[in-house]
């Protein structure tokens, strides 16, 4: 194994952040745990930083259910399956930090696209976990579900740490915080590089800078943050399993070893809330400067055989938007209730561009596009308790999207907006004997890339007509659950789901793009659980299984391409304060069906990821991580589709295209508090 070196430094008045295990206490301004479905969890900031995770979004997979993954460089955006969705890099699953959105609208790799490179997983605070479309101020592609993670505000001492690791991880990690006036001054930098297994190495540099300034608390102070990442990486992407067979690659090199990535993004975000006799009053602004530039080859020479098939996809834009929310508390005939309301904006500037390359060398262009696109959501909603142990609420959402598109062919040109409203509803029952009983229903939305609802024709033939989609697409789901505490130390959690979707969008392996498909359903149940054991011992495990189909009959088939019928999960955590800690995690990510007859399916994945460490006295810890425990020999992703490799027929050949799990890969950090 190969391995790398890193060190972090301190910074004046220290600027270093270590994982939970390793750092001093945090102030955080947690949510009340008062869930509104039985599925709605805040994961608190000491479960976060107690796993052991390889990629920075693995954080996300506290989330009960949710699979993180990665089929390319690990520069590229995850990614995601959840409630038995392939959700691509985003799609359907709604991810903001620090009040700012991540997914980005009318991408160039697709919908919805969701990187969180950009962020320093020792600074989260805690996540908000809400799943299904019950929610009246979730809005855009929050329908599979939303995730709200919180940044930290303060550090009581500033960290240093430094990690090595196997095939040339090296990250260095520093942050701090101190007294500036009445409020906090928190700095934080990272350095990473990686380049994993594979025969042409990622060569992965990561770079991250985050500057807060904090004061106050969440119902009375503000806080203003600014972050900055930069990116580039090489990439092996899924590779053809006849190619492995045949022994022409390994399982961990690659067809077009050109492959790879470069992103930045810059972010200003800041928030204030104020609290008085008539309510809370919230107000939150962001601006982000986000560029990437992709080159991907996943058909390798059927389109071209000369030159292959590589493609360049470049993004340039700016997102402004914000939010203005009020709270209302008062009484109906002596009942308690809340009422809130506010409204939601956004504002996309985007440069989108798509050329033929070869060894990421221009060859042709296949379409250029300017893109404003912009919306506006209105929600309210009212809780009332109406007893001891009924709560109800009631919610409605109404958002307009719309904007333009200028094309460089003229036909692709035009303008398109959509209204859409999305009723919510809620009851819970209890508690009796600890336990609460929950029943949601709502309706709620993912927008449609908007090139897609003003194209006319075939950007590589002006001959050949092609059909609009809609902007909109209307979700709507029902969730039925149980949550209880009656065994002590025990969160138990048992939820029934069903969520249809007015058109699904899939993966195009062959095109390496998203398209919109025909409308689907699933059904499913979640069983949550975590058990506090003893102080220092918290177990936990979670199971998830759904029926996923398309409801619109099809020779091709009824089967959902990519999505997943079962994930588990489980952990034990252990914690002494001072002293021995460590973890020990399994994920088992379900079959799935790669082609829409289900004849061809996916193997599971089993993986086991773990931790040990020590706190000494003087603020030392000292910890190894260990990814894929067992050295699994299994695919993080899989497609079925059709490729071409040299000496083959021209019309290619259909096949099972896959991205290789990593090795045993050990990482050991070092870290001081100053």
């Amino acid at each position: 194994m190969r391995w790398g070196w890193g060190i972090g430094l301190a910074l004046a008045g220290g600027v270093a952040a270590a994982q939970e295990a390793e750092l001093p206490e945090v102030l955080v301004t947690a949510r009340p745990e008062r869930p509104a479905a039985a599925s709605e969890r805040n994961i608190p900031r000491e479960e976060l930083t107690a796993r052991p995770i390889g990629r920075v979004g693995e954080a996300l997979e506290a989330a009960p259910g949710l699979v993180v993954t990665q089929h390319s460089g690990e520069g590229k955006a995850n990614q995601y399956f959840l409630r038995g969705f392939n959700l691509d890099h985003g799609t359907d699953l709604a991810i903001t930090v620090d009040g700012m959105p991540v997914n980005m609208r009318t991408h160039a790799h697709g919908q919805g696209y969701a990187d969180l490179n950009f962020l320093i997983p020792e600074l989260l605070g805690g996540m908000r976990v809400r799943k299904g479309p019950y929610f009246a101020d979730e809005g855009d592609f929050a329908t599979a579900g939303a995730l709200g993670l919180d940044l930290v505000g303060t550090l009581e001492r500033p960290v240093v740490q430094a990690t090595a690791g196997s095939f040339g991880y090296w990250r260095g990690l520093a942050a701090g915080s101190r007294a500036l006036g009445n409020g906090t001054l928190l700095a934080a930098g990272e350095v990473a590089t990686y380049d994993g297994p594979w025969r042409r190495g990622d060569e992965l540099t990561r770079l991250n800078g985050l500057l807060r300034y904090s004061q106050g608390t969440a119902l009375d102070g503000f806080s203003l943050t600014g972050m900055a990442y930069s990116g580039r990486w090489h990439a092996t992407d899924q590779v053809p399993a006849r190619a492995v067979s045949a022994g022409i690659i390994d399982r961990f090199a690659a067809v077009d070893p050109t492959d790879g990535g470069r992103a930045q993004r810059y972010s200003l975000s800041g928030g204030y809330a104020t609290t008085g006799d008539w309510g809370t009053t919230r107000v939150s602004a962001y601006a982000i400067r986000s560029t990437l530039d992709l080159w991907n080859n996943f058909t390798y020479f059927l389109d071209d055989p000369e030159n292959g098939d590589q493609f360049h996809q470049r993004d340039r834009r700016w997102v402004l938007g914000g939010e203005v929310s009020h709270s209302i508390p008062w009484t109906l005939l002596g009942r308690e209730a809340e009422t809130r309301f506010g409204v939601q904006t956004r504002h996309d500037d985007i440069r989108l561009g798509l050329d033929r390359t070869r060894a990421r060398t221009t060859l042709s262009p296949v379409r250029e596009d300017s893109v404003t696109q912009d919306s506006v959501g209105f929600f309210t909603d009212t809780t009332l308790r109406a007893t001891d142990r009924l709560r109800l609420t009631a919610g409605l959402r109404a958002d307009w999207m719309g904007g333009r598109v200028r094309s460089d062919l003229a036909a692709n040109s035009g303008s398109a907006g959509e209204w859409i409203a999305s009723p919510k509803a809620g009851i819970v029952l209890g508690p009796w004997w600890a336990t609460e009983f929950f029943l949601n229903a709502g309706s709620g939305f993912h927008s449609n890339d908007l090139r897609g609802a003003t194209i006319r024709v075939d950007p590589t033939d002006p001959l050949v007509p092609l059909s609009r989609v809609p902007l909109l697409v209307r979700a709507r789901g029902a969730e039925i659950g149980v949550a209880t505490r009656a065994i002590a130390g025990l969160d138990s959690r048992l939820a029934f789901f069903v969520l249809e979707l007015g058109s699904e969008i899939v993966f195009l392996g062959d095109a390496g793009t998203t398209e919109a498909s025909r409308a689907s359903r699933r059904i499913g149940v979640e069983w949550t659980n975590r058990w506090q054991v003893r102080p220092e011992l918290a177990l936990d495990l979670d199971l998830a299984a759904t029926r996923a189909r398309f409801t619109q009959d099809d020779p091709a088939g009824n089967r959902i391409p990519g999505a997943p019928n079962l994930v588990l999960a489980a952990g034990a955590t252990w914690d002494e304060g001072l002293g021995w800690f460590g973890a020990a995690r399994l994920r088992l990510f379900g079959p799935r069906p790669l082609t829409e007859d289900g004849k061809e399916t996916s193997r599971s994945t089993a993986l086991v990821n773990a931790r040990l460490g020590y706190r000494f006295e003087r603020g030392i810890t000292l910890q190894l991580d260990a990814f894929n425990l067992f050295n699994t020999k299994a695919s993080q992703i899989d497609y079925f589709y059709t490729s071409r490799l040299p000496g083959e027929p021209a019309a290619g050949v259909a096949d099972r295209h896959f991205h290789p799990v990593e090795p045993l890969a050990v990482r050991v950090t070092l870290a001081m508090a100053l």
